[in-house]
């Protein structure tokens, strides 16, 4: 095809292209090749320095450079005589058809601009989405990361996240532990309380404020349970956790306290 075939097929008038149009035409395509640069420059600057939307900086970049294209297509071919009307119509009737065809994608940006936006957790805090937990390892513009404790990888879409229920662990920095302990009916209260209070005592990740508290909290069939409260930072709840299973067994010991299980007493009675 040579160039008079070429501006014909654009509807172009060959003969009415005077060197003055051509030379504004160029001069317009070279401006917005460097107005284009530098927005996407300014554009990635802007989100490297943001921490929550640093991980959409390449989609980002590559989505603006598109649109941005397509729109100085559209001018250059208006300067040069060209009727963009049906151009603009066609795109339009494409990207319909493409944003239906990709619906669920769409869905997964929206949902990963939400989570960016609100922030229910931020890369590097322990959360749980409705039943997938992990440490957040990465959150992108369809999909968001989680790692698990025994080290899985989890892709979650981000529509799903958007609508699940999040429990984030991290946030606030503290979180309670909540232990249940079962005694013997033959230990008395004193003993059973004494014993867990040394057990926290061995504990200095334990805050002293709020205070830890003991409770008896059941009269059980064969036991009687106590419900032992303390605060710690968040990354210490479960070294405290375990550590408080093991080290209670030891005190119930040296106080004289009987742990117990499930059992049944059986009296028999003569007639």
């Amino acid at each position: 095809m040579d160039l008079q075939s070429l501006f014909s097929a654009v509807d172009i008038d060959f003969g009415a292209l005077t060197l003055t149009v051509a030379l504004r035409g160029a001069a317009i395509f070279l401006f917005g090749l460097l107005a284009i640069r530098l927005l996407l420059s300014l554009l990635d600057r802007t989100l490297k320095r943001s921490k929550s939307f640093s991980s959409l900086a390449p989609q980002a970049h590559v989505a603006t450079k598109t649109v941005l294209g397509i729109l100085l297509a559209l001018v250059v071919l208006g300067s040069l005589g060209v009727e963009v009307t049906s151009l603009i119509a066609l795109f339009s009737v494409a990207g319909l058809a493409v944003s239906l065809a990709l619906q669920s994608t769409l869905s997964n940006a929206a949902g990963g601009l939400m989570l960016l936006v609100s922030k229910p957790f931020v890369i590097g805090e322990y959360v749980s989405i409705d039943a997938l937990e992990g440490t957040a390892e990465s959150i992108g513009l369809f999909y968001s990361r989680l790692i698990t404790i025994d080290n899985k990888e989890i892709q979650i879409p981000n529509s799903q996240i958007a609508a699940a229920r999040i429990v984030n662990f991290n946030r606030l920095g503290r979180r309670r532990v909540d232990m249940v302990f079962h005694a013997d009916y033959s230990s008395s209260t004193q003993q059973v309380k004494t014993a867990l209070r040394q057990a926290m005592d061995r504990f200095p990740q334990i805050l002293a404020s709020p205070q830890p508290e003991i409770y008896l909290s059941e009269y059980a069939s064969s036991s009687i349970a106590y419900t032992a409260r303390m605060w710690v930072k968040s990354a210490d709840y479960w070294p405290v956790y375990f550590g408080m299973l093991e080290t209670v067994r030891e005190t119930f010991a040296e106080n004289g306290v009987s742990m117990t299980f499930e059992h049944i007493n059986v009296h028999m009675v003569k007639d």
